[in-house]
């Protein structure tokens, strides 16, 4: 399964994947334009090729959606499960299938399984619905349940389970040191409960781990992390899907032709070779040449390659449902969730509210400068006409000062200063603990403003940076609906 580089269909495309023979596209935001456009490069690039592809993308939710036309964004999992209420995810299930189908999508790379611990994990976060396996499982088998009632497939991830990982596997190769009893207690409850349901398909991950399989490396090359626990000891009939082989995590490790050989061997259906042609020739020719050699078992290549086949014929039209959009209850069932997600971390000041009959300060991050790379909802991207929108319905015109994803020093000034003349400060900020400038930020508004308020937009782990008598909210992601939840509990 290979990705493309753009919206439009060329004629490079259509070589690439007759050359390689690749079964399945992925779908990323650089792919898309707008439903019609999506429409069009599906159906141009089968009707080119001729035969029928599987369509995937990630539709986690939350801070990972690559369709943003045609479809609910809804909140991350994290804030999905502190709502509380199961048949929430159930009915996001169901609406993203409607939803998904219309624009052309068979697969859907999502729902996260991992759960969190107490160690800090940079990469899934708000992605997991929390700390509790019961709970992680109760919500994800219900959003499968709710895809597979509309017609589409699942993909959870990421088996064994990668939430207390040290490292994001995009960028380097993590190694997580838990033995089978802690994975079986923890972390494998999820997939075992996804499965039991029938699951389609099960994405693996990329880490290292030791006490898992002696023979130290990634999961994504361990037989006996995919074959021999996955396969075997749990039954698992369907599509045993790789991670991205372009990542970090396998480069470390070996060069891509190398790393699709070892994850057939290990057990997988189907690999992920997402961004770049030469990496998805490479991949491709290295898995010819094994099979033309013998290196790979002729009979667990066609056993995979039916799997596949199986699951791309399992929907016979490209598009079902009508034309592309939202489901008409899905906004509704979205601010429901984040409205019930919204958690005070860390107690205010009494005064706080009073405070907001006077001058008030908000300092936000320019969620347009990420427009070009992920989704951003439009009314993101004007800033300050949605702060003044958000904040007007409680009879507030903030003074709005905005900064870089990562602020400039600048920036990080004017922002204190602003602080500083307001009665009440409201900082939105973006991951602290990640990025210097922005524990900067937080410091230098904190230094100057006289009642302070911080609303935490991605993972919760920076609660712990504010200081006595901060009063910290979140509604565990930066999608609008969880922005406005959050400005509504503040200011009322």
């Amino acid at each position: 399964m290979i990705g493309l580089p753009g919206p439009r269909l060329r004629d490079a495309d259509v070589d690439l994947f007759r050359e390689t023979r690749a079964g399945g596209l992925i779908l990323y935001r650089r792919n898309f334009e707008s439903p019609e456009q999506l429409r069009t490069l599906l159906r141009g690039l089968e009707s080119a090729l001729g035969r029928r592809l599987l369509v995937a993308t990630d539709h986690e939710g939350g801070r990972i959606v690559m369709l943003g036309g045609g479809t609910t964004i809804f909140p991350d999992n994290l804030a999905v499960g502190t709502a509380g209420e199961e048949a929430f995810a159930a009915r996001q299930g169901l609406f993203e299938a409607r939803e998904l189908r219309r624009l052309g999508v068979d697969l859907n790379l999502g729902p996260v399984l991992d759960v969190l611990t107490e160690a800090y994990s940079p990469n899934i976060g708000i992605r997991s619905y929390g700390k509790d396996p019961a709970l992680v499982a109760r919500y994800a088998v219900a959003r499968i349940r709710g895809m597979q009632r509309g017609g589409l497939a699942a993909c959870p991830k990421h088996f064994p389970g990668k939430g207390h990982s040290p490292l994001d596997a995009h960028l380097r190769l993590p190694r997580i040191d838990s033995s089978w009893e802690e994975m079986e207690a923890i972390h494998l409850p999820p997939f075992r409960e996804a499965i039991a349901a029938g699951v389609d398909c099960v994405m693996t991950s990329h880490p290292v781990y030791p006490k898992l399989d002696p023979a130290g490396v990634p999961a994504t090359f361990s037989r006996v992390i995919v074959e021999d626990y996955l396969r075997g000891r749990l039954a698992f009939g369907g599509v045993i899907v790789s991670d991205d082989l372009e990542m970090g995590a396998v480069a470390e490790s070996c060069p891509i032709g190398e790393a699709a050989v070892r994850a057939v061997r290990a057990g997988h259906d189907l690999l992920l070779v997402c961004h770049t042609e030469p990496a998805q020739r490479r991949a491709a020719e290295a898995l010819v040449e094994a099979y033309r050699s013998a290196a790979l078992p002729t009979d667990e290549l066609e056993a995979a390659a039916d799997r596949v086949r199986r699951l791309r014929e399992a929907r016979s039209e490209r598009f079902e449902g009508g034309e592309p959009r939202p489901e008409p209850e899905g906004a509704p069932l979205a601010m429901a969730m984040a409205t019930r997600a919204v958690t005070v971390v860390r107690p205010g000041p009494p005064g706080f509210t009073r405070a907001l009959n006077g001058r008030v300060a908000v300092i936000f991050p320019r969620f347009s400068d990420l427009a070009p790379r992920i989704t951003i909802e439009s009314a993101l991207c004007d800033e300050p006409a949605y702060l003044a929108r958000a904040f007007g319905l409680a009879g507030i015109s903030p003074a709005v000062s905005l900064v870089g994803i990562e602020p400039s020093p600048d920036e990080i000034a004017a922002a204190a200063t602003a602080a500083a003349g307001a009665d009440a400060t409201v900082l939105f900020l973006f991951d602290g603990h990640l990025y210097a400038s922005n524990r900067a930020l937080l410091d230098a508004v904190h230094s100057r403003a006289r009642t302070l308020a911080v609303v935490l937009l991605r993972d919760p782990y920076d609660a712990s940076l504010l200081a006595p008598g901060v009063l910290g909210i979140t509604a565990f992601g930066f999608r609008r609906v969880q922005l406005d939840a959050v400005i509504s509990r503040l200011v009322h």
